[in-house]
């Protein structure tokens, strides 16, 4: 019977991903191909939450298969993250228009993600006050015992750095291992190494520059090449999103849900503060809000179904040269910092919700202004090197808890509404690269106020 079970199910699965690939071909828009994923994916895995239970073998067998077409998905995007991260940061050097704004381009980017990750880290450790949340108690099932004792083995990465050591860590030793993802810190380390061969390009731009354009040009079919293939892994997203919400929801224990529904209000809450924060800034800079927000929809709809900040980057850089009026030095630099730098969601409101939870357990006054500012100072310094797709968040809460010596277990307690919050969490990080991108373009002067204000200057990509 459960095998008869297990064939019907994955049966209904396929010709769930043969209706979106029908989708496809008859060129549905690519943003409406993405949430149909996802709507089915919440639908067929809730089904399957009813009918044969989260822990049924009916369910564990279907998804040994179904996790081939979500893991390998999630996969794919992990992929790319090293050689996007390569060719976007190299190429951001070699569109340079003079190597004056190289500064202000990395120092307005950087010094815009890391102040709104400090506010970010504000904002979540008043939304966990708001909702009365600090000191609370979740429910420990076998799922979240098991998550921490996996946590307890990966804290053991960072449990014996300082954060000067862990800043050190930034440092690529061997770039070839770093390429390859071999430490929780390649990821800005491939970004040190790429601005570093930036700038010894702009040092042979000025002594050979015939040489300089040779290198220009390699760089330039890197890119095409590595965007197309992105474009290729991005055509799965509506299929790899199926899958991913198929087993959220079957696999999902709902009593832990109604358990942590508080907090999953509370996460919501402060990223829409903070989203309404990065609105604020724009319209410091004289730029419309309602404006950017319709321009920037597409993208942070696909930030949102993906959770993949770096799956998302084409669609950002994109967006923000063809449809925002960024140039393309800072659109790129924003784009690639922001996968590994200061992700408002991932790096700062997410673990300083945690350490809100748990600070008053430790007989630690969240209320007392210093230690808010701490919170704030280590979640800064901590956003470095985060990746951008899933996990990311995991690693800088270990790093976090780990700094202001609190226990570790509030991350595997959260466990079940983690895929919900991470949605919201992605389309934060990559608004705020958005918003970094802006900033930076504004302060060179290379801004293109025209295209802002045309509103037929919207992407929707074509996949």
């Amino acid at each position: 019977m459960n095998i008869i079970g297990i064939i019907s199910v994955l049966a209904l699965f396929v010709l769930t991903l043969f209706g979106l690939w029908k989708l496809q071909q008859k060129h549905v828009k690519f943003s409406t191909r993405v949430f149909a994923g996802l709507g089915a994916g919440i639908v067929f895995g809730g089904i399957l939450q009813l009918v044969f239970g989260s822990q049924g073998e009916v369910t564990n067998g279907a998804m040994e298969w179904i996790n081939i077409v979500g893991n390998g998905y999630v996969a794919f995007l992990q992929m790319l993250i090293m050689p996007l991260i390569f060719v976007s940061i190299i190429g951001a050097f070699t569109k340079i228009q003079g190597s004056k704004d190289l500064g202000k381009i990395s120092s307005s980017v950087l010094i815009t993600l890391i102040a709104t990750t400090a506010i970010a880290a504000f904002i979540g450790v008043m939304s966990i006050r708001a909702f009365n949340l600090d000191g609370a108690e979740f429910v420990q099932g076998e799922q979240e015992t098991q998550r921490i004792e996996q946590l307890q083995e990966t804290q053991t990465q960072v449990a014996d750095l300082s954060i000067p050591e862990q800043i050190t860590n930034f440092i690529p030793r061997n770039v070839f291992a770093d390429l390859s993802n071999s430490r929780s810190t390649s990821t800005i380390a491939v970004v040190v190494f790429s601005a570093f061969v930036g700038v010894a390009y702009l040092g042979i731009k000025r002594k050979d520059p015939e040489q300089a354009e040779f290198f220009k040009k390699i760089i330039d079919s890197l890119y095409t090449i590595v965007m197309r293939i992105v474009t290729l892994v991005l055509r799965l997203s509506p299929y790899g999103i199926f899958a991913l919400m198929t087993k959220a929801l079957a696999t999902s224990d709902f009593a832990a849900l109604l358990n942590l529904g508080l907090f999953v209000v509370a996460s919501y809450v402060a990223i829409a503060v903070m989203f309404i924060i990065h609105l604020i800034i724009l319209a410091g800079y004289k730029v419309n809000p309602i404006t950017y927000v319709k321009k920037v929809w597409p993208v942070l709809s696909f930030a949102f179904t993906s959770r993949s900040s770096a799956g998302t980057l084409p669609l950002n850089i994109e967006t923000q040269t063809k449809a925002l009026g960024v140039d393309y030095a800072s659109a790129n630099f924003a784009g690639t910092f922001g996968l590994s730098i200061g992700q408002n969601g991932c790096a700062g409101i997410y673990p300083a919700t945690l350490v809100a939870i748990v600070a008053p357990s430790m007989g630690i006054d969240i209320t007392n202004p210093m230690y808010i500012l701490t919170i704030m100072a280590v979640v800064a310094i901590s956003s470095f090197g985060v990746a951008g797709v899933g996990g990311g968040a995991t690693f800088a809460a270990l790093i976090v808890l780990g700094s202001l010596g609190l226990p570790i277990s509030i991350v595997g307690l959260v466990i079940s509404v983690e895929p919900i919050i991470d949605m919201a969490r992605t389309m934060l990080n990559v608004n705020d690269s958005m918003v970094a991108g802006i900033i930076s373009s504004k302060n060179i002067n290379q801004f293109d106020e025209s295209m802002m204000k045309n509103t037929q200057a919207v992407i929707e990509t074509e996949i």
